[in-house]
């Protein structure tokens, strides 16, 4: 408004609104981030219509950027084999960080989801785990036989350790800290780039990586997208179809397979 001499939100035009996403492109803001400020503005001027303060939005006839369709971030089975080699599984924490990985690669569950189970939350004779999502929306998760051993041996030995730490000895929250207390989606971030660096490599991973490889393998080894969706907690289809690109490895075998020439 200050550059285009303008004193009253008022006197914003639909020419203003499209002169002020020139100017963000101009300085080479990510499509997602002018999509971000294009909606919050356009919200903006809806409330101060319904306020009567105004009678005309300017960012009605402003259209959103496409977004970038970017496949989501992975890992190979052979990355995940080395960071599932680099706990310590003689120590408490080294146990903790086993079933931690173990847990996410397992569920597919979300960094909240997971630091919020709580040990009633956990059926051994099933195999699932009751997880809170978004929205306060409740789904059951499976786990394999690899996330059993671990929680098993997590639960038996290092959580005792952790628990006597703490200042709650009655606490039921599956994953603790080093002082006892419950762990935050923040200290899952810590753990992960611990792990990457004792593995040497250059990869980037977060909590999120882990729920792509998930989703990831699931598909590509013939898992239902439907049945993906429930165990990833989407509301629409739409999320999870995301998730439908296909490995390099599996693009070469299949290549290899059905090309005549191959």
């Amino acid at each position: 408004m200050k550059e285009e001499a303008l004193t009253s939100i008022s006197d914003i035009t639909h020419i203003e609104a499209r002169l002020y996403l020139t100017r963000l492109h101009k300085k080479k803001y990510a499509r997602r981030s002018v999509a971000r400020k294009t909606s919050s503005l356009r919200s903006f001027f809806k409330f101060l219509i319904r306020e009567e303060h105004l009678s005309v939005n300017p960012f009605t006839t402003v259209s959103l950027p496409k977004q970038e369709k970017r496949l989501p971030q992975f890992l190979y089975s052979e990355e995940l084999e080395k960071l599932f080699a680099v706990s310590d599984l003689d120590t408490a924490l080294g146990q903790r960080n086993q079933l931690l990985l173990e847990i996410l690669y397992a569920t597919g569950i979300r960094i909240s989801e997971c630091c919020q189970i709580q040990l009633q939350d956990i059926d051994f004779s099933l195999g699932t785990i009751l997880v809170t999502g978004k929205g306060n929306k409740q789904r059951y998760v499976p786990f394999g036989s690899y996330a059993q051993e671990a929680l098993e041996h997590y639960m038996e030995n290092g959580r005792k350790e952790l628990l006597a730490k703490g200042k709650q000895p009655n606490a039921r929250t599956l994953f603790l800290n080093f002082r006892g207390d419950p762990l935050t989606p923040r200290g899952v971030r810590v753990v992960l780039n611990e792990m990457v660096k004792k593995t040497s490599s250059t990869l980037h991973i977060s909590p999120h990586v882990l729920r792509h490889t998930f989703a990831t393998h699931m598909l590509n080894e013939g898992a239902d997208l439907r049945v993906v969706q429930e165990l990833l907690g989407h509301s629409s289809l739409s999320s999870t179809q995301l998730y439908t690109h296909v490995t390099k490895d599996r693009l070469q075998q299949t290549y290899n397979q059905f090309h005549p020439r191959a």
